[in-house]
């Protein structure tokens, strides 16, 4: 039997705000970059947790974790200054298939990004050369993958193993990009509930993109919101739309309920 729409709005509302909470921080990799206040800091961090944000939570978090320790509890200014001995620590680094080589070269470019392109809010733009900051911000639907697919292009800017650059998705190649569209969340959702930071002004957040995985994808399917088969960014777009009916606005924020109730609740099991 169908979900009436008044219905599922109340029930994601319900449920959104049950995991929209500080409580559910400390399980989730939210928790590293909520270690720190300097705006700089929490972006390299985050971006760093939501690269390998994929596998075992706990051990997301310890990976992620280390990461920070080996760059001193300090993330901006390590990258900035520190040089080839500070990297080679790096090189012992695994996390899956995310390996020392290309946790070196997300450094570097790191760098590289902070130093010549004004750093990681600038680097995600529509168009090929980044504004100026104060401009009007990302507020069209498709702006959001051209600006997702350049900073990738920035990103990968230097000399680089071709390995790594499977570890930043692009969505114009149909890609799903759950690891950069949780990072988006984080740095630009703005609603004080101490989850997500709403630390950037220049990406509205009524554009962006729901964080799509195998749970989230199952939650959404058993709930009517995707009928897309595979992961892929026609599915994130799909996804999106439906929950962009019920909060124009703020559509992502249903990703808490999507998370929460496949995570905690188990409401869908695996075949």
């Amino acid at each position: 039997m169908p979900i009436s729409a008044e219905y599922l709005y109340e029930f994601l509302e319900e449920k959104a705000d049950l995991y929209n909470r500080p409580g559910f921080i400390e399980t989730d990799p939210v928790s590293i970059p909520r270690q720190f206040s300097k705006k700089e800091d929490i972006e390299i961090s985050a971006f760093l947790a939501a690269t390998i944000a994929w596998g075992q939570r706990p051990t997301i978090i310890k990976n992620a974790n280390q990461l920070i320790k080996w760059m001193d509890n300090s993330p901006h200014d390590f990258i900035l200054n520190a040089g080839s001995r500070e990297l080679e620590r790096f090189k012992k680094f695994k996390h899956r298939t995310f390996n020392g080589t290309d946790c070196v070269y997300f450094l570097k470019s790191l760098r590289h990004i902070y130093k010549k392109h004004g750093g990681m809010e600038r680097a995600f733009s529509p168009s090929p050369i980044p504004p100026p900051i104060g401009e009007v911000p990302i507020a069209k639907q498709d702006e959001i993958k051209t600006a997702i697919a350049n900073f990738r292009q920035v990103f990968f800017d230097l000399p680089h193993p071709t390995r790594t650059g499977k570890h930043v998705s692009n969505p114009a190649d149909g890609s799903a990009a759950k690891r950069i569209n949780l990072f988006l969340k984080w740095m630009v959702r703005k609603d004080k509930r101490g989850v997500d930071f709403g630390l950037w002004s220049r990406i509205s957040p009524s554009v962006l993109q729901c964080p799509l995985d195998i749970h989230s994808g199952r939650v959404a399917r058993k709930l009517g919101l995707l009928q897309r088969k595979q992961n892929d960014w026609k599915a994130v777009e799909e996804l999106t739309a439906k929950l962009r009916q019920f909060d124009p606005k703020d559509p992502v924020k249903y990703d808490f309920a999507l998370f929460g109730l496949g995570v905690f609740e188990k409401l869908v099991r695996p075949a």
